[in-house]
């Protein structure tokens, strides 16, 4: 991840930008990367290792909500009464998933369901912090993860039993750390980057559980539990909501933008 976004700064010339950043810069974004991507991987990566991957999934989508409530509270931005009911409606989904019988390990389902719920308050607001970062967003996420690689390898050599890597599992590796960690982030803290609205790009992002239940049925045979297809319908009808525009009438009964 970290060579990537070194390739990608050197090529795009941002990593002459660095020569300029202060102490405090460093540390912002140092911050940002301990507890929008450490923490948030870690209570994660928790929560998938006790969960079904439908539940931590679709749990971990709360993380979009947050994202509406901090940038209300952060940022100033306005809660209308249509971001309000597609966030209630978000947010029942992630109840009903919470309250269902599906699969997971009886003794740590509870702290998994914790895990991925903090793991979402973790990334909502790492989102709009970064969103207040004024910083190049390519340095910044190569700074990121190079903090998050920092804080793996010291609290993997406190708490883990180091394992080789062999074979195909290294294109796994590849393949999580360019194209779906160092690009993904990179696109996704763009994206916010350029919003006018918070919301509406984070509620695109509900689409993920709907994309990660079809495949893991697909791929890892899991059942769709019941509880997670109504969790789907509410959440995706909150997304439906939020992308709806409505138009206002003139005072000469013409329809307007």
């Amino acid at each position: 991840m970290i060579i990537m976004l070194l390739i990608i700064n050197i090529i795009n010339g941002a990593i002459k930008e660095m020569k300029r950043y202060r102490l405090k810069d460093y540390l912002k974004m140092s911050g940002l990367g301990f507890l929008g991507l450490f923490m948030y991987s870690a209570l994660y990566y928790y929560g998938i290792a006790v969960l079904s991957s439908q539940e931590a999934c679709i749990l971990n989508y709360l993380w979009p909500m947050m994202i509406v409530l901090f940038a209300c509270l952060l940022l100033r931005e306005t809660l209308t009464v249509k971001k309000a009911i597609a966030m209630v409606m978000s947010f029942a989904g992630i109840v009903v998933l919470t309250l269902g019988s599906g699969g997971g390990s009886s003794g740590n389902r509870l702290f998994g369901i914790i895990a991925c719920v903090a793991a979402a308050v973790c990334y909502g607001l790492f989102s709009v912090l970064n969103k207040k970062h004024s910083l190049n967003q390519s340095v910044t996420m190569m700074w990121i993860w190079l903090t998050v690689a920092v804080c793996s390898t010291v609290s993997g050599l406190i708490i883990e039993a180091w394992q080789p890597i062999t074979g195909w599992q290294w294109a796994g590796v590849a393949w999580l750390g360019i194209v779906v960690n160092a690009v993904a982030y990179l696109l996704w803290a763009l994206a916010l980057k350029g919003a006018r609205d918070f919301a509406k790009i984070a509620n695109l992002a509900y689409l993920v559980p709907f994309l990660s239940i079809v495949l893991s049925a697909l791929i890892l045979k899991e059942q769709i539990a019941c509880t997670a297809a109504i969790a789907l319908v509410l959440i995706i009808g909150g997304i439906l909501l939020q992308s709806i525009h409505i138009k206002k009438r003139s005072k000469n009964g013409q329809r307007r933008p």
